[in-house]
């Protein structure tokens, strides 16, 4: 297919073959303990956009249980994955952080922190006993989770005058696409979502809506008077 002509269509966004524009996260907080000789684990599993977000929640979860221990996380954002931490917090390196990291994995998750509160019990459970702990409890957390799957879309803003608005207003219905932000001042102004492995053919499918146009038409059009799509991403 050919590119539209007058719109600029960043690399990143032509694709070859299958593009996995698809990904795996929870819906909302979820939670999980598990206990071994007096000690409690408490888990804490959540959906996060970004590592901003993990402060806050980590902060929140201090000041729930002032009297803990330990506060071990792990997390991964991002599509593909290179975006991850995890934490020990004091016990013993590598037998909190990464068994939770491990449990995020195993359920093929990302966009998801998962925390782990400790209240130390008085006895010690050694290297192999923190680390089934703490992998319990992160699955058991992430096992009562709701586990959804959401597309990653890219984001595309159309500059109209009012004698096209029933026709975009109409052709964003049709094609179902996500609307991000709307404003109306002098002109209309839309920001729309669409899926990343199929923009180039949703935005021939959208300029032949605007315009009542066939599909190979639209394809050829440099442009419809009184409409500008600007990629953002």
């Amino acid at each position: 297919m050919r590119h539209l002509p007058g719109l600029q269509i960043p690399a990143t966004f032509v694709t070859f073959g299958r593009m996995e524009d698809t990904y795996r996260t929870i819906e909302s907080l979820s939670m999980g303990d598990f206990r071994d000789r007096g000690s409690k684990f408490l888990a804490y599993a959540y959906p996060i956009g970004a590592e901003a977000d993990c402060p806050p929640l980590l902060e929140a979860l201090r000041k729930e249980h002032p009297k803990a221990r330990h506060y071990c996380y792990a997390y991964r954002i991002g599509m593909g994955g290179l975006n991850f931490r995890a934490n020990d917090d004091g016990e013993p390196s590598g037998t909190a952080g990464r068994p939770i990291l491990g449990q995020i994995d195993s359920f093929r998750l990302t966009n998801v922190l998962v925390v782990v509160v400790r209240y130390f019990g008085g006895t010690l459970l050694g290297t192999s006993g923190l680390i089934n702990a703490y992998r319990t409890a992160a699955e058991a957390a992430l096992g009562q989770a709701i586990i959804v799957e959401k597309l990653v879309e890219s984001h595309f803003r159309l500059e109209f005058g009012y004698a096209l608005m029933s026709d975009v207003m109409q052709a964003v219905k049709k094609l179902q696409l996500s609307i991000v932000e709307q404003q109306f001042g002098e002109s209309g102004e839309l920001v729309i979502g669409i899926r990343k492995s199929q923009i180039q053919n949703t935005l021939v499918q959208l300029i032949a809506q605007i315009g009542h146009l066939h599909q190979e038409e639209a394809e050829q059009l440099p442009e419809i008077e009184g409409l500008k799509i600007v990629a953002l991403d």
